[in-house]
């Protein structure tokens, strides 16, 4: 009788052990975990303040855009600005929304890092994000419909090119127009970032 008693305490014993085995594994597997997922965070964080300083520019660059040439008669004086045509405008107040939205992104990038399993702020930034994209693709893309014809004209309308003339103002506008695309592949990257973060959830 002592034999079976001694013969299931080791059995209790070594399935104890087990478990606890078992359990600083699972532990171990959080901690890696919350760890990449806290990375991603902060990944996240950086590509924003990234995106932030290419709208900027963007936006800046191309509400600065204006060149007047040094000859003018009494009637007539040859200026190109940004404000002269409404898809460039719509550029300028596209890329301050980004760049707006982006600023106000931020806390909620920070919560992923200090609270790296937190689903709601990822979810949040994924469809905002998606959102922010369309506006500044449709941005950027209608700005280098513009710049193209600036550069290149249309001989089937009898539009001319300009940047022979106004060489600074389309230097300043082709400028932007690579800032918004920037923009847009940082974009990308965050609601990629995003979708794999919730993927691990």
């Amino acid at each position: 009788m002592m034999k079976s008693s001694d013969h299931s305490s080791i059995n209790v014993a070594e399935s104890s052990g087990v478990e606890k085995g078992k359990g600083s594994l699972i532990a171990t597997s959080r901690e890696q975990k919350k760890g990449f997922k806290k990375g991603l965070g902060i990944l996240d964080f950086l590509l924003r303040l990234g995106a932030i300083i290419s709208t900027i520019a963007a936006a800046a660059t191309m509400g600065t855009s204006d060149e007047t040439l040094p000859f003018f008669s009494q009637f007539f004086q040859f200026e190109a600005s940004y404000d002269d045509l409404p898809t460039l405008m719509f550029f300028v107040i596209a890329m301050a929304l980004v760049g707006a939205y982006l600023v106000l992104s931020l806390p909620f990038s920070l919560v992923t890092i200090v609270r790296p399993h937190a689903v709601a702020p990822r979810l949040l930034l994924f469809i905002l994000d998606t959102v922010v994209l369309t506006l500044a693709t449709a941005a950027g893309a209608a700005a280098e419909a513009i710049v193209y014809l600036a550069q290149n004209g249309n001989p089937n309308t009898n539009w001319l090119s300009i940047c022979d003339q106004f060489g600074d103002f389309c230097q300043g506008v082709s400028g932007a127009v690579v800032a918004s695309f920037f923009t847009v592949l940082v974009l990308m990257s965050l609601i990629l970032l995003s979708a794999f973060a919730l993927k691990k959830h």
